[in-house]
Parts: C-alpha cells; sequence; structure tokens
C-alpha cells in the first residue's frame, strides 16, 4: 500500500483522491479551509457546472491554453466518464443549454457531499484547517510535505491540487505555484480569465445593468481582429461583462495587460448596413413631423436610447424629415460597429479561473507526473490550462485528477 498525500480538496484534489483510493493506497487530503469544495460550492451561480455533454471535438476545442496537454486525459476520463461518475454515487444529473451539465437538484452541495460521501467509503483520510505550507523533495524525488504547524507528512507520492488565484476567498492563493516554482519548475504568468473588462467611455457607466442580447462583438488590436463571437453581454458600472466578454477576456486579456484594445458592438447583427438603412428610414418616414429622440424608440432598449442619441452627433430634438442623408448613415454605422475603448481587465476576485500556472511542458501529460520530480502530480487549475465557460475548466479537474490518482497507484505498485 502506498501513502498519496493530496494539497487541496477542490475539484481536482477530491477526484485524485477517489481515484487513488479506489485500489486502495492510504489517502491523506489536506484543506486549508474548514470544508471540501469550497470553489465548488459558487461556481455556475451555486449550482455547480459540473462538465459540459459536448462531443470530445467539442471539449478540446473549448480548451484555451495547451489544448494538446489534455489528449490523454481527456480520453482517459471523459466527460461521458464524469457524468457517470456522478449517478453512480447519487448526484443525479440535468443538461441544460449549451450542453451544460448540472446536478438535477440545482445544488452545488450536492455535487461535494456526493463526493465527500465517496471518499470517506473508500477510506480516505480528510485533513481540514490543515495548510501545506512545503513540499519537499531529495535527489530528485519527493520527500514530505510540511504542514502550517510544521508538522512533517512523509509519503510515496504528492498531488499539488491547490488551485489557481481566482476566487481567493475559497483559498485559492498561489501556494501550489509557489511550491512548483520552489521545486524547479517553470510556472507560466499568471492573469485573471473569464473575467469582466473595464472601459474607459463614461457613457458605458450609464448603461449599467442593461443586458444586450443577439448581439455581435469583435475586438481589434488597431486593425488586426482578436475576437469575434455572437451572444450575450451586459454593461456594468466599470465596463462590460456577461457571457460574450468573459469568453473574450481568455483570449485578450494578457494583451490588455499591455495596451488598449478597441470593441466594437453590432447591435443588429441581422441586419446588413444596407438593411438597417432602409428600417431607420421607414422609422424616420412613419415619424417625418417628429423630433429624432421621439423617432427611434422601436430601435434601442430605453436605457440604451439617450446613449445612441448623444453618440450620433444628431440633435436629439432636430426634426427627422431635415436629418440629411449623411447624418443617417452614420447612425446606421454606429449602430452597426458601436466602438467602445477597453481599457484592462478585473482581478482575480471576479476571475472564474487564472491564465498560466505550472508549465505542460514539465508534466508528463499521461499520468500528471513532474519530469523534474519523481512521485510529484499536479492537477486542475494550477496547472498552464483554462478553458472557456461551460463546465469545460471542471471537466479538466475532473480528467486531470483522475489521471493523477490511478498514475501515483500505478507507479507505486510497480
Amino acid at each position: 500500500m502506498s501513502k498519496v498525500l493530496i494539497a487541496g480538496g477542490g475539484a481536482a484534489g477530491m477526484y485524485a483522491g477517489i481515484a487513488a483510493s479506489e485500489n486502495g493506497h492510504e489517502v491523506h487530503i489536506y484543506e486549508k479551509n474548514d470544508r471540501l469544495g469550497k470553489k465548488l460550492f459558487i461556481t455556475g451561480k451555486g449550482r455547480c457546472n459540473i462538465t459540459n455533454a459536448c462531443d470530445m471535438d467539442g471539449l478540446f476545442d473549448a480548451v484555451v491554453s495547451n489544448s494538446k496537454f489534455l489528449y490523454s486525459s481527456f480520453y482517459g476520463c471523459t466527460n461521458r466518464d464524469v457524468i457517470a461518475f456522478f449517478e453512480k454515487i447519487g448526484v443525479r444529473t440535468k443538461v441544460e443549454r449549451g450542453d451544460r451539465v448540472f446536478p438535477a437538484s440545482d445544488h452545488s452541495s450536492d455535487v461535494i457531499r456526493g463526493l465527500e460521501r465517496e471518499l470517506k467509503r473508500l477510506g480516505a483520510h480528510i485533513h481540514l484547517h490543515t495548510a501545506v505550507r512545503r513540499v519537499m523533495a531529495a535527489a530528485g524525488q519527493f520527500k514530505e510535505i510540511v504542514l502550517e504547524d510544521g508538522t512533517r507528512v512523509s509519503g510515496d507520492a504528492c498531488i499539488v491540487a491547490t488551485g489557481g488565484l481566482s476566487y481567493e476567498s475559497t483559498g485559492s492563493d498561489g501556494d501550489g505555484l509557489c511550491f512548483a516554482r520552489d521545486l524547479g519548475h517553470t510556472v507560466a504568468e499568471c492573469i485573471p480569465s473569464l473575467v469582466p473588462m473595464e472601459c474607459k467611455e463614461d457613457w458605458v457607466r450609464e448603461l449599467q445593468g442593461l443586458s444586450l442580447r443577439n448581439v455581435d462583438v469583435v475586438i481589434y488590436d488597431g486593425t488586426n481582429k482578436l475576437y469575434e463571437e455572437f451572444g450575450e453581454m451586459l454593461f456594468t458600472h466599470y465596463g462590460v461583462s456577461g457571457p460574450l466578454m468573459l469568453t473574450a477576456s481568455s483570449y485578450v486579456g494578457k494583451k490588455l495587460k499591455v495596451k488598449e484594445l478597441r470593441l466594437e458592438i453590432d447591435l443588429k447583427p441581422a441586419l446588413s448596413e444596407g438593411q438597417l438603412d432602409q428600417r431607420v428610414r421607414r422609422d424616420f418616414d412613419e415619424n417625418h413631423n417628429r423630433q429624432f429622440k421621439n423617432a427611434i424608440g422601436k430601435i434601442f432598449p430605453a436605457k440604451l436610447l439617450p446613449v445612441m442619441i448623444k453618440l450620433s452627433g444628431i440633435d436629439a430634438d432636430k426634426k427627422v424629415n431635415i436629418i440629411t442623408k449623411e447624418e443617417r448613415l452614420r447612425f446606421v454605422r454606429l449602430i452597426k460597429r458601436l466602438p467602445v475603448t477597453l481599457t484592462g481587465i478585473r482581478g482575480y476576485r471576479e476571475a472564474i479561473v487564472t491564465k498560466g500556472g505550472v508549465s505542460t511542458t514539465e508534466v508528463d501529460p499521461g499520468t500528471m507526473e513532474s519530469k523534474l520530480v519523481k512521485g510529484l502530480y499536479f492537477a486542475g487549475e494550477v496547472l498552464d490550462l483554462d478553458a472557456l465557460t461551460g463546465g469545460f475548466n471542471l471537466q479538466i479537474a475532473w480528467s486531470t485528477g483522475y489521471m493523477a490518482g490511478k498514475a501515483t497507484c500505478k507507479t507505486r505498485q510497480t
């Protein structure tokens, strides 16, 4: 029987613990919080988006950083395997829009309780209020961990599943990244990801709380298009958020750390400029004796109307029958390409995941074992892996945790 020590009791740590315990090995999970799965508890707005039920191509397409590294993990523990596992341990699941998988109860606590029950059934030892402060190795081999109170615990293998830097209140403070650096690993630059973005324009703040559905957004660095997608976005008191913008941050976040970028919002993507011009002309014709501000109420949500009037450069009290063709066409272009200046991303407190982490080039993709230190494994967000919203980041946690847990058993048995 081997002794497997796991630093971190989140999704990856618990799943690794289950995988390692299934072969009857002695497993110890060390969690600094008062309970397991603290971050799991708040994911999916408290509902826990367990995984995504898409096909395998969809899984890989959703991974933003180092998707090829996950080939063995995703096939070794697929999304179907994860769903079957939760059903087996009594957590019924359901599939919603976008193939997102949730517990049927809509309670993340049921997911956590299911994992805890399975860990206890398998005989895993859970140490709460117990932080790992150092991971020690000698001659290229894992040796022991040092706890916060100075206690040293030796073991045959150690799995670092401490998470990244997002949601620090849940205990993700980057200590696993420090463990990796101390043991000679390269850590890719970390930034918040799946995070709202800040904007320069004051009028954005006037739209706080306004959600726009069915819009198309494009983000440019000069003339270079960095991101384009269709969907839903939200204006906030500091900038923009919502599904489109969170996803965009995965692709443009690093660039925003060094320079401003231009966001263009197509408010009417179903219409070409020509078709939209016809629509505007029709509204003008129907209201030819009315003021501009009273003739375009059908085009925009009420909250957006005064902002669009101001940005159009057209006097709000001007009669539409004397608005020039140039003014009208300029207004149409504004609707199709509403410009916003992106100035930065929000911090880790608002980020769903961390981009960056332990370099995947120094980790065996088939086992999650360090290539530098035998018996040392990494799983979950501590690795330089991140994906889009929709259950994909949790799938990374399950898959890498499973591979690490299984590999520790195989390694120690040989």
